[in-house]
């Protein structure tokens, strides 16, 4: 399996289709839409970083041609007309949980121009940089408990951070191999040679400098290095924020259930929701698949395909059964999809024309397909979905207001969302 992205980045560092009734809203329709839904209080957000092929998963096309259908079959899931590819056996076992966008559509098939656009809402500027999704829940939701309410597992990308946002709103990065038993997170102990009666001299000592400074100089520095170390003190010497890092209080088979790389990060955001995050990102590096493609999603090291089938299957089931599901908003999804021809390679490069997305818990209408494309998956052939879309969807499902405004460092106001429409078949069908 190839070690780097195309671009370069190390992967290291109905049937029930709806028919998209697209509603741009006033305040009081957005206010309206939002009591209806049940009510999302946190959210995983499952990253496919690479771009993975929706020709290959979630929107296949059986009657085309062999060069853009490829090899895989379709399967029937839980709901009756809807099949996804056959090597996701277990997440059609869960679709009536399941709402699939299959329309997304952008102009942008670089990885990272792209991965900005999907995340913000925002096409990329140089002029500015705007916040991810986590990073504004953070700031709105996050409410000083030990846990941080950003966490990225392992890491964060660049395009995920807080923008023009102060830095503390940015997520915390677990930053491990989350497939080992020894699991030890970063920065949940006390550095050495330092004791809790230290550290806590040591945060006095802190909040009386930042207090002064403040009182001479309001810049961002200032303002985040108190949130900082605050949030540093609550991580270490609370029991519960280490115990919700804590994979070895699973049971092996549980371990076992959830998978690979990506099941041990998505079952390390179940507990870190159990725990009182706010957002939760996962993020699962190996989806440019240029060659080989068949290869890569089924097998490779391991297969992307089974990885998450495991993950998002366990996941979806544990916070159903401990009740989490109806408040906590799932989302998987990757920068842009595949080309509908397979290339020379055997593999399929980037295609931002169309892209298929997953909803699920937090208030979304599960068992269903939103949109159609076209006979080749090329474009979609009813009810696109822009990212400008997505964001006004996802954030009105979190229950944050689409339409507000915040402040950069200088002083501009910037609408949270510009543009876009909510997709409203995620709540209403």
């Amino acid at each position: 399996m190839q070690t780097r992205r195309c671009d370069g980045v190390r992967r290291r560092d109905m049937l029930r289709v709806g028919s998209l009734a697209f509603l741009g809203m006033t305040l009081p329709e957005w206010q309206q839409l939002r009591a209806s839904v049940a009510g999302a209080k946190s959210c995983i957000f499952i990253w496919l970083d690479g771009g993975p092929s929706h020709l290959d998963t979630f929107d296949l096309k059986p009657d085309a041609p062999i060069e853009i259908r490829g090899n895989f079959k379709p399967i029937p899931t839980a709901v009756p007309g809807i099949h996804i590819c056959e090597h996701l056996p277990k997440i059609a076992r869960h679709m009536k949980k399941l709402a699939v966008v299959r329309t997304v559509t952008s102009a942008i098939g670089e990885h990272d121009q792209a991965g900005i656009y999907l995340n913000t809402g925002y096409k990329p500027t140089p002029a500015l940089v705007y916040p991810g999704y986590g990073a504004v829940v953070s700031k709105l939701k996050g409410d000083g408990e030990a846990i941080p309410p950003y966490i990225a597992a392992p890491h964060a990308r660049p395009y995920m951070g807080p923008g023009y946002l102060p830095g503390s709103f940015g997520p915390f990065n677990v930053g491990d191999d989350l497939r080992k038993h020894t699991l030890k997170v970063r920065d949940m102990d006390f550095p050495i040679g330092m004791s809790e009666e230290r550290m806590s001299r040591r945060r006095s000592m802190v909040e009386k400098l930042d207090s002064f400074q403040r009182a001479v100089d309001e810049s961002a520095a200032s303002r985040d290095r108190g949130s900082y170390f605050e949030q540093a003190y609550r991580l270490v010497t609370a029991p519960a924020a280490k115990n919700a890092f804590d994979l070895s209080q699973e049971s092996e088979a549980t371990r076992r259930r959830y998978g690979s790389k990506i099941g041990q990060s998505c079952l390390l955001a179940r507990r870190l929701v159990e725990g009182g995050a706010k957002f939760v990102t996962v993020v699962d590096v190996g989806w440019d698949t240029h060659l080989k493609i068949d290869y890569n999603l089924t097998y490779g090291f391991p297969g992307k395909l089974p990885g998450l089938d495991a993950a998002l299957s366990s996941l979806l089931e544990d916070l159903d059964d401990r009740g989490l599901l109806d408040t906590t908003l799932v989302v998987v999804m990757g920068e842009f999809g595949r080309t509908p021809k397979i290339n020379p390679r055997g593999g399929r490069d980037h295609w931002p024309g169309a892209n298929s997305m997953l909803f699920a818990g937090g208030g979304v209408l599960g068992g269903q397909v939103i949109g159609r494309t076209d006979a080749r998956g090329e474009l979609p052939a009813e009810n696109p979905v822009s990212p400008e879309d997505l964001a006004r969807t996802l954030y009105t499902l979190l229950g944050v207001n689409p339409d507000q405004t915040f402040e950069t460092s200088d002083g501009r106001p910037i609408q949270l969302v510009h543009g876009g429409r909510v997709i409203r078949e995620l709540t209403t069908g």
